[in-house]
């Protein structure tokens, strides 16, 4: 039996993808779960394009979007921006709120 590598990137084909992997990390609370959500959609849009829109490198992008990166805030921004995401801010109930590390 052949066993192939699973890409999310792969996966993201339409607005409604971006909008539910990214919900749904983003929802979970991880970091590092939302910039590996990030770098799968980074991929499926073209990694050198968005780069150039987000105003880095393609290297600084990958290496940001890496398991080892640790992009900043602004660049993770530029980078959403790029994509056509908006980060909103949404009121949790105190009952749900998750306990940052």
């Amino acid at each position: 039996m052949k066993i192939t590598k699973w890409d999310m990137a792969e996966n993201i084909i339409t607005p409604e993808d971006v909008t539910a992997y990214l919900s749904a990390a983003l929802e979970a609370g991880e970091a590092a779960d939302v910039i590996n959500v990030i770098g799968a959609i980074a991929r499926a849009k073209g990694m050198t394009k968005l780069a150039r829109e987000a105003g880095v490198t393609r290297e600084a992008l990958y290496t940001s979007l890496s398991p080892n990166g640790n992009p900043s805030f602004i660049t993770v921004l530029n980078i959403l921006r790029s994509m056509g995401i908006v980060l909103q801010a949404q009121k949790t109930p105190a009952e749900k709120l998750p306990v940052m590390a």
